[in-house]
Formats: C-alpha cells, sequence, structure tokens
C-alpha cells in the first residue's frame, strides 16, 4: 500500500509540475508572439505568396515556374498534409527551438528551478514537468497549423469555385505525426541548450545560428567533401528536413525540406535525438549545481 501511495504522489507531483508549467507557458506573451510568427509564416509561404502568384500570373519565387493549375492545386485541401509540413524543417523548427531554449533557461535567470527544487517536488518530477509542458504546446501548435491550413485552403477553394476534398485521413496523420516529430526534436534540443547555457540568451542565440546557419554551411561543405557529408547526414536539421521531404514527395523548393537521406533513416534519426534531448536534459539538471 505504501508503494501505490509513494507511486500515486510521485504522479500527482509530475502532473503538478506539467500544469505549473502550462499557466506560466500560457501567461508568456514571448510564447504567444512565437505562435503568431509562426502562424504568420506558415500563411504567408504555404498560401500567401502562391495565391499571389496564382491571380496576378508573376513569375516570381513563390510560382516557381508553376502553372496557375499547379499552383491552384498546392493551395486545395488536399494540399494540407504537404503544406503543414513544408516550414516546419526550417522556420518551425528554430521557433521551437527558441521555445525550448526560453522554458528551460528563464528558469535559471528567473530563479524559479532553484526554488521549484529547493520547496518543490523532485528535480525528476520537475525536469519531467515541464518537458511534458513543452511537448504539449508542440501539440497545440501542430493543431493550430492544421487548422489555419485547412481554414484557409476551404475559403480559397469556396472563392475560386473548386470542389473541396479533404485529404486522406491517412495521410494527414501521418503529415502531422512527422510534423510533430521534428517541432518536438527541435523544441527537446533547444531546452537542452538552455539547461547546459543555463541561461535564455545564449541558448536562443546557439539555436538560431545552429539552426538557420551553421547547418547550411555545413551542407553546403558537405555537398563538396564526402567526408563531411556523411556528417551533416546525421545533424538535426538533415533529418528534420529529409523527414519532411519523405512526406511531400522530395524538395519542394521551401528552404529546409530536403531529400538527403531515405525517410526511414530520417524518423529513426529524429526519434534519437528526440531520446537523447529527453536523457542528457534530465541528466544534467539532476546532477547541476544552480548555486
Amino acid at each position: 500500500m505504501n508503494a501505490i501511495a509513494n507511486s500515486t504522489h510521485r504522479l500527482g507531483l509530475r502532473f503538478g509540475s506539467t500544469r505549473a508549467e502550462m499557466l506560466r507557458l500560457r501567461k508568456w506573451s514571448a510564447i504567444w508572439v512565437i505562435v503568431g510568427a509562426w502562424l504568420a509564416l506558415s500563411l504567408s509561404f504555404g498560401y500567401v505568396f502562391n495565391y499571389v502568384a496564382y491571380k496576378t500570373g508573376d513569375d516570381n519565387f513563390a510560382g516557381d515556374g508553376a502553372s496557375n493549375a499547379q499552383l491552384l492545386a498546392e493551395l486545395m485541401p488536399s494540399a494540407i498534409p504537404d503544406v503543414i509540413v513544408s516550414g516546419l524543417p526550417m522556420f518551425g523548427g528554430a521557433l521551437a527551438m527558441v521555445v525550448g531554449a526560453l522554458v528551460a533557461g528563464n528558469g535559471f535567470g528567473w530563479g524559479t528551478w532553484k526554488t521549484v527544487f529547493t520547496q518543490g517536488p523532485s528535480r525528476f518530477a520537475a525536469v519531467g514537468g515541464s518537458l511534458a509542458a513543452v511537448t504539449i504546446f508542440i501539440v497545440a501548435m501542430m493543431t493550430a497549423t492544421l487548422a489555419l491550413c485547412a481554414g484557409v485552403s476551404v475559403a480559397i477553394a469556396a472563392t475560386e469555385g473548386e470542389s473541396i476534398t479533404m485529404p486522406a485521413l491517412g495521410d494527414l496523420a501521418q503529415s502531422f505525426g512527422a510534423g510533430f516529430l521534428v517541432l518536438e526534436m527541435w523544441a527537446l534540443l533547444g531546452f537542452l541548450v538552455g539547461v547546459l547555457a543555463k541561461g535564455p540568451a545564449l541558448a536562443v542565440g546557439l539555436g538560431l545560428v545552429w539552426s538557420l546557419v551553421v547547418e547550411n554551411l555545413l551542407r553546403g561543405v558537405g555537398s563538396l567533401l564526402s567526408g563531411i557529408e556523411t556528417v551533416t547526414d546525421a545533424l538535426p536539421g538533415t533529418a528534420g528536413g529529409s523527414l519532411a521531404g519523405a512526406i511531400i514527395g522530395g524538395p519542394n523548393g521551401t528552404p529546409g525540406v530536403l531529400d538527403a537521406i531515405s525517410g526511414e533513416r530520417a524518423l529513426i534519426t529524429v526519434a534519437a535525438y528526440v531520446l537523447v534531448a529527453v536523457v542528457a536534459a534530465v541528466v544534467v539538471m539532476r546532477r547541476r549545481d544552480l548555486a
């Protein structure tokens, strides 16, 4: 009975930590700014630029030489599975990494971790609750993206007099799951960097430079040197971009979408990064001196 009671108590503490972290995220204006920025980017690159190219007939980067029929097809509800993952490897991943870095790093800057570890639940329960809250946030972010894409694509189809054909549920679930894994990987890596840096500023800076600059430079060098290419194939950006590329069917011109490795290898690599980030963050936080 004591063992059951203790187990229930620990579970309650973990749920309590998750609820507390979710409350902090909901009331944190920076998080809402990040969500708004992502939805604006998703709307712009997924629909606005292509729709402008379709209506005007201009040959710009949005059209990429595609015919009006091809542009319109990419704006229809049936294309939602491709649209919701197109911007995730680079733009969505960078913003998710910022979220993870802020959640972990600000705990040091504000002294939250020290207070919780001193007066609250165990370090494992507190860190586990924070990681769970980040995961819930990523699910909510993907759900909002799906809702936005569905609403906009249906509105465009109705405006253009096209039939509204929704994608197959299996394709939608596969795309949603892949997108979640990509964002979860970057968010948890950001959390780990925040833990290692013991602050948000350095963690956010390092995360953005790595995801937006360093990996792209390494892939550029890797295309010329086979030895470097072997390394770049194992990087998180390559894995996330290749997973998105496998869902879409190959690069579609959106930055970050790749076909460097197979979809199966990309899935395994992304999952491995998620696992490593969680374990490393928990281990470091349990051993870290917060003085």
